[in-house]
Protein backbone atom coordinates (compact mmCIF):
# COMPACT_ATOMS: atom_id res chain seq x y z
CA UNK A 1 0.00 0.00 0.00
CA UNK A 2 1.49 3.27 -1.12
CA UNK A 3 1.71 5.80 1.93
CA UNK A 4 -0.74 8.70 1.77
CA UNK A 5 0.56 12.42 1.01
CA UNK A 6 -0.29 13.30 4.72
CA UNK A 7 2.27 10.46 6.00
CA UNK A 8 5.19 12.10 4.22
CA UNK A 9 5.77 15.30 6.86
CA UNK A 10 8.67 17.65 6.01
CA UNK A 11 10.04 19.55 8.89
CA UNK A 12 8.78 22.62 9.68
CA UNK A 13 10.10 25.55 8.49
CA UNK A 14 12.54 27.87 11.32
CA UNK A 15 10.00 30.90 12.11
CA UNK A 16 12.05 33.90 10.71
CA UNK A 17 12.96 36.06 13.22
CA UNK A 18 10.76 39.28 13.30
CA UNK A 19 12.79 42.69 13.31
CA UNK A 20 11.50 45.01 16.23
CA UNK A 21 9.18 47.57 15.82
CA UNK A 22 11.74 50.47 16.07
CA UNK A 23 13.68 47.88 13.37
CA UNK A 24 11.10 48.33 10.92
CA UNK A 25 10.72 51.94 11.95
CA UNK A 26 14.18 52.30 10.42
CA UNK A 27 13.96 50.74 7.82
CA UNK A 28 10.65 52.76 6.11
CA UNK A 29 12.43 55.99 7.83
CA UNK A 30 15.28 55.21 5.26
CA UNK A 31 12.94 54.56 2.22
CA UNK A 32 10.59 57.52 2.86
CA UNK A 33 13.87 59.48 2.74
CA UNK A 34 15.33 57.61 -0.69
CA UNK A 35 12.09 58.53 -2.16
CA UNK A 36 11.74 62.16 -0.74
CA UNK A 37 15.25 62.48 -2.42
CA UNK A 38 14.29 60.83 -5.94
CA UNK A 39 11.18 63.68 -5.78
CA UNK A 40 13.74 66.17 -5.20
CA UNK A 41 15.79 65.41 -7.76
CA UNK A 42 13.26 65.06 -10.59
CA UNK A 43 11.53 68.59 -9.46
CA UNK A 44 15.06 70.19 -9.78
CA UNK A 45 15.71 68.66 -13.20
CA UNK A 46 12.36 69.32 -14.19
CA UNK A 47 12.78 72.92 -13.20
CA UNK A 48 16.18 73.19 -15.12
CA UNK A 49 14.46 71.88 -18.64
CA UNK A 50 11.43 73.66 -18.36
CA UNK A 51 13.88 77.08 -17.50
CA UNK A 52 16.23 75.78 -20.55
CA UNK A 53 12.95 75.56 -22.54
CA UNK A 54 10.70 78.12 -22.01
CA UNK A 55 12.12 80.63 -19.60
CA UNK A 56 9.97 79.44 -17.06
CA UNK A 57 9.10 77.11 -14.76
CA UNK A 58 5.43 77.59 -13.40
CA UNK A 59 3.29 74.96 -11.10
CA UNK A 60 1.04 74.12 -13.45
CA UNK A 61 4.14 73.14 -16.13
CA UNK A 62 5.48 70.90 -13.58
CA UNK A 63 2.27 69.06 -12.69
CA UNK A 64 1.93 68.09 -16.42
CA UNK A 65 5.75 67.48 -17.34
CA UNK A 66 5.63 65.21 -13.92
CA UNK A 67 2.02 63.98 -14.25
CA UNK A 68 1.15 64.74 -10.93
CA UNK A 69 -1.25 67.44 -9.35
CA UNK A 70 -1.63 70.80 -8.77
CA UNK A 71 -1.01 70.00 -4.63
CA UNK A 72 1.53 67.75 -5.27
CA UNK A 73 4.21 70.26 -7.01
CA UNK A 74 3.18 72.94 -4.42
CA UNK A 75 4.00 70.69 -1.57
CA UNK A 76 6.81 69.28 -3.14
CA UNK A 77 7.92 72.79 -4.23
CA UNK A 78 7.52 74.27 -0.67
CA UNK A 79 9.38 71.31 0.62
CA UNK A 80 12.39 71.89 -1.78
CA UNK A 81 12.47 75.92 -0.99
CA UNK A 82 12.75 74.94 2.56
CA UNK A 83 15.57 72.60 1.61
CA UNK A 84 17.35 75.58 -0.11
CA UNK A 85 16.85 74.17 -3.54
CA UNK A 86 14.02 76.57 -5.34
CA UNK A 87 12.89 80.03 -4.81
CA UNK A 88 9.47 80.76 -5.08
CA UNK A 89 7.52 84.02 -5.03
CA UNK A 90 3.57 84.24 -5.24
CA UNK A 91 2.21 84.22 -8.71
CA UNK A 92 5.86 83.69 -9.78
CA UNK A 93 7.90 81.33 -11.81
CA UNK A 94 10.13 78.38 -9.87
CA UNK A 95 13.73 79.37 -9.77
CA UNK A 96 16.65 77.31 -8.90
CA UNK A 97 19.01 78.13 -6.19
CA UNK A 98 22.98 77.56 -6.95
CA UNK A 99 22.34 74.34 -4.58
CA UNK A 100 19.71 73.27 -7.00
CA UNK A 101 21.17 74.17 -10.18
CA UNK A 102 24.01 71.95 -9.16
CA UNK A 103 21.28 68.95 -8.37
CA UNK A 104 20.07 69.32 -11.62
CA UNK A 105 23.24 69.28 -13.17
CA UNK A 106 24.37 66.01 -11.59
CA UNK A 107 20.95 64.18 -12.18
CA UNK A 108 21.06 65.14 -15.79
CA UNK A 109 24.25 64.09 -16.20
CA UNK A 110 23.85 60.91 -14.29
CA UNK A 111 20.57 59.94 -16.61
CA UNK A 112 22.26 61.04 -19.68
CA UNK A 113 25.19 58.37 -18.61
CA UNK A 114 22.49 56.04 -17.79
CA UNK A 115 20.66 56.54 -21.60
CA UNK A 116 23.86 56.41 -23.27
CA UNK A 117 24.57 53.00 -21.43
CA UNK A 118 21.25 51.21 -22.20
CA UNK A 119 21.39 52.63 -25.66
CA UNK A 120 24.77 51.38 -26.09
CA UNK A 121 23.30 47.60 -25.18
CA UNK A 122 21.04 47.63 -27.48
CA UNK A 123 17.55 49.02 -26.02
CA UNK A 124 15.46 51.73 -28.04
CA UNK A 125 16.07 55.30 -26.94
CA UNK A 126 12.86 55.54 -26.16
CA UNK A 127 12.96 52.78 -23.70
CA UNK A 128 16.24 54.02 -22.52
CA UNK A 129 14.96 57.04 -21.51
CA UNK A 130 11.94 55.68 -19.60
CA UNK A 131 14.11 52.97 -17.56
CA UNK A 132 17.08 55.78 -16.79
CA UNK A 133 14.11 57.89 -14.92
CA UNK A 134 14.67 54.90 -11.84
CA UNK A 135 17.88 53.85 -12.40
CA UNK A 136 19.88 57.33 -12.27
CA UNK A 137 18.60 57.69 -9.09
CA UNK A 138 19.95 54.38 -7.04
CA UNK A 139 22.82 53.79 -9.48
CA UNK A 140 26.48 54.32 -7.40
CA UNK A 141 29.14 57.05 -9.09
CA UNK A 142 31.34 53.30 -9.72
CA UNK A 143 28.73 51.96 -11.80
CA UNK A 144 28.02 55.39 -13.60
CA UNK A 145 31.84 55.28 -14.59
CA UNK A 146 31.99 51.70 -15.41
CA UNK A 147 28.43 52.72 -17.82
CA UNK A 148 30.77 55.70 -19.38
CA UNK A 149 33.88 53.65 -19.71
CA UNK A 150 31.69 50.80 -21.54
CA UNK A 151 30.13 53.48 -23.84
CA UNK A 152 33.64 54.72 -24.27
CA UNK A 153 34.63 51.60 -25.56
CA UNK A 154 37.20 50.92 -22.45
CA UNK A 155 34.70 48.52 -20.74
CA UNK A 156 35.22 44.99 -22.35
CA UNK A 157 38.88 44.15 -22.33
CA UNK A 158 39.82 43.18 -25.35
CA UNK A 159 40.55 39.38 -25.75
CA UNK A 160 43.66 37.73 -27.20
CA UNK A 161 43.61 35.78 -29.99
CA UNK A 162 44.67 32.25 -29.59
CA UNK A 163 47.51 31.28 -31.98
CA UNK A 164 46.70 29.68 -35.29
CA UNK A 165 47.85 26.11 -35.55
CA UNK A 166 49.48 25.13 -38.33
CA UNK A 167 48.14 21.88 -39.78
Amino acid sequence: MAPSPRSKRTPARPALKSASTAEHAKHHARTRRAHARETAEDYVEAVAELIEESGRARVVDLARRLGVSHVSVVRTVARLQRDGLVETEPYRSIGLTADGAALAEKVRSRHEAVVRFLVALGVDAATARADAEGIEHHVSEATLAAFERFVAGLGAQPHKKAPRRRA
